[in-house]
């Protein structure tokens, strides 16, 4: 087991590398820069800006510099110091600008997938076991709903039915008159009584989809031999169904473990700029759209990181769960 983890963490460093490449080379596709936005916004203001004020907001800016050193100095940065470079749009350190997110973005994540499981796992495995029953079909029904309608549009009809119907404001994490208070126990409370809508809204979007999923791998399970086996000798129906079955059907469920850290980032995009939710997203839709490369290269690079990360536990997840994963993993190599 420990020679598969060190295999693939081997295997994700030049990954990582690549990431890095490409996130910095992303940033450097879209004509103009921030130096030609602020200059912009700076002579809408009535300011006048001359060449030479430009010409220092550049070297200000490190864009007097070739890509190849640029980046080099970015990325040795990041390695040495954690530091990500400088937001103007937010007028802080870019890092700082991240964890102050992160924390919000991370708890939503982890409760939506957690919210997602729960509810999709169970009722995948009970159609599975009732197939073709008025309740498989019930499901399958309300599932194929649930993949057409998109996420920030159940949002803006929930909002929409609060505002008129009940007088609520429905947004954000928390209420007005929480919003630029210091952490307290009513705090905490007021964050969680505003967070389960962000939450169902994004874990509900997953649930059709896992629900798919986990039924047609339990079909595909229930079918082979080693089930008929196991009820041949003696076993209840639950233990067949939870110690055989299920173990190698929820696979592909453990596999999309692996999404739940590149989420922080940028997971249910829409619904947190609908919902206007201080997380990581709307920081990146304001970033690009005052083209803040060091705000917006450190997200991509992050949401990379995150996903080449998310891949190694994945699959660490799945060789504890299936011994064949990482055996076949060790006798390929």
């Amino acid at each position: 087991m420990l020679s598969y983890i060190i295999q693939r963490i081997i295997r994700a460093i030049p990954q990582m590398l690549l990431i890095s490449v490409l996130a910095f080379i992303i940033i450097q596709l879209p004509p103009g820069d921030i130096v030609t936005k602020r200059i912009q916004n700076l002579q809408a203001s009535g300011v006048t800006v001359d060449e030479r004020q430009a010409e220092l907001l550049k070297k200000q800016y490190g864009l007097d510099r070739p890509m190849v050193p640029r980046y080099l100095l970015w990325i040795s940065n990041i390695i040495t110091k954690f530091d990500f470079g400088y937001s103007y749009t937010f007028e802080k350190p870019v890092s700082q600008v991240i964890m102050e997110r992160m924390g919000y973005t991370f708890a939503i994540a982890l409760f939506a997938h957690i919210f997602t499981w729960s509810v999709a796992i169970p009722i995948g495995i009970y159609v599975a076991v009732r197939q073709y029953s008025i309740t498989d079909y019930i499901v399958t029904f309300i599932t194929f709903i649930g993949l057409a309608v998109p996420g920030f549009f159940l949002a803006l009809i929930i909002m929409y039915v609060a505002l008129t119907q009940f007088g609520i404001r429905a947004g954000g994490l928390f209420s007005q008159e929480y919003m630029v208070q210091d952490w307290s126990w009513g705090k905490f409370l007021n964050l969680l009584s505003n967070m389960w809508l962000p939450v169902v809204l994004l874990g509900i979007g997953g649930v059709a989809g896992t629900i798919r999923t986990m039924r047609a791998m339990m079909l595909d399970e229930l079918r082979k031999q080693y089930v008929t086996v196991a009820r041949a000798k003696g076993l209840s129906e639950f233990q067949v169904i939870v110690r055989y079955p299920v173990r190698l059907a929820i696979n592909p469920i453990l596999s999309s473990v692996m999404w739940l850290l590149p989420w922080l980032f940028s997971g249910g995009s829409l619904v947190e700029i609908v919902l206007n939710l201080p997380t990581a997203n709307p920081a990146l839709l304001a970033s690009l759209r005052q083209q803040d490369m060091y705000m917006a290269g450190a997200y991509i690079l992050v949401v990379g990181i995150l996903t080449a990360v998310s891949a190694i536990f994945s699959d660490i997840l799945l060789a504890v769960s299936d011994p064949r994963i990482r055996f076949g993993s060790v006798e390929g190599a």
